[in-house]
């Protein structure tokens, strides 16, 4: 059961750079636990690691390697830019007794089902990390090129992870005993991009720049590594005229109208102009 954190106030880490793994850990704690430094740190430790094993092994099984062979190759859990590995995120979150599980394995099955069940999950894809956390009881996306928090209604939890996991994003459960409190009032309390915001002021700084309607920011950031845009949209996938009808229908029809209205968006990607043919024969038919 999760307890009330920080009186309530949302801990979000605006784009920094390509900072997202850091923002994303931190928002995954609700507080500026890690900086950059400290994941090159962890991401140190497990390449040396790595190559000790490596090496190890190697000498095992032909004694013709050498150090040079592992030590000159560039490291496997940060890239030069930036983009850190899923074990430096698990070893991080290790050390507050958290335990990071891919969503599609056989132990996650419950939350397959129901993600309501959970208390946070990691998201990635390419070169961008983001949290989507449950705070207070109530669901936020934390992505880091948002303004603020994005509240996720129960309803749309599950359509929006799916539509994620179908545009290709990789998706981590994070389970254990989260910390609970960030002394606010310490100089530790911000990093430089980190902020405290309350669920009505981040609200109001997403209506104010508009950050909810146009929500495909992350998918942005997969647009650059890949030439098809449709596939990696899933922010788009529900418009938030759809979110909010869904929010008032029962169970069975939520169901039935998020299929529809992913099916609708594939079929849409995969025929730019079928939505505006389908419009121009309604309107000739009435």
């Amino acid at each position: 059961m999760e307890r009330i954190s920080n009186g309530g106030i949302l801990y979000h880490e605006v784009q920094e750079a390509n900072l997202c793994a850091v923002h994303c850990v931190n928002t995954v704690l609700q507080g500026p636990f890690f900086s950059e430094f400290d994941l090159a740190a962890v991401a140190s430790d497990l390449d040396g690691k790595e190559r000790q094993v490596m090496l190890e092994g190697g000498a095992t099984a032909a004694g013709t390697l050498s150090a040079g062979d592992f030590f000159s190759e560039e490291s496997h859990n940060v890239s030069l830019g930036g983009d850190f590995s899923i074990q430096v995120l698990q070893k991080a979150l290790e050390v507050w007794n958290l335990q990071v599980i891919p969503l599609n394995c056989r132990d996650a099955e419950p939350a397959q089902i129901d993600p309501e069940l959970e208390n946070a999950f990691i998201c990635h894809l390419h070169d961008h990390w983001f949290c989507i956390k449950k705070v207070n009881g109530e669901w936020y996306n934390f992505d880091s090129l948002l303004a603020a928090p994005q509240h996720l209604s129960k309803f749309y939890l599950s359509a929006f992870l799916d539509s994620l996991r179908g545009s290709g994003w990789s998706i981590f459960i994070v389970q254990g005993n989260f910390p609970q409190e960030c002394p606010l009032s310490s100089s530790e309390a911000s990093n430089g991009f980190g902020q405290w915001l309350s669920p009505e002021d981040a609200e109001r700084l997403l209506k104010t720049t508009g950050a909810v309607k146009s929500s495909s920011s992350s998918a942005a950031v997969g647009n650059r590594a890949s030439g098809n845009v449709d596939q990696q949209r899933p922010y788009e996938a529900l418009s938030r005229e759809e979110v909010r009808a869904f929010s008032e229908m029962e169970d069975d029809d939520l169901k039935a109208a998020i299929a529809a209205s992913l099916l609708d968006a594939c079929a849409a990607g995969a025929n730019p102009g079928a939505v505006g043919t389908s419009q121009s024969e309604s309107e000739k038919q009435k």
